[in-house]
């Protein structure tokens, strides 16, 4: 990669955008157990998937919420 990009400001910002969304992906595979999926049919895992961000979603509102001095 060039060093006029890994310089620029807009790459540090998609960096740090790129790991909050690899997070969610992490934390679905490990805690919403969807490494392995245990359901048959696009549909039936869309659903378990959407489930799991959802869950995913309300974990990070928890600690988003939490006052940090």
């Amino acid at each position: 990669m060039p060093d006029a990009i890994a310089c620029s400001v807009g790459y540090a910002v998609s960096q740090q955008k790129r790991k909050l969304i690899e997070q969610g992906f992490g934390w679905v595979k490990t805690v919403g157990r969807m490494h392995q999926v245990m359901v048959r049919g696009l549909e039936k895992v869309d659903h378990l998937f959407v489930l799991n961000m959802a869950a995913y979603n309300l974990v990070r509102m928890r600690s988003l919420g939490q006052v940090r001095p």
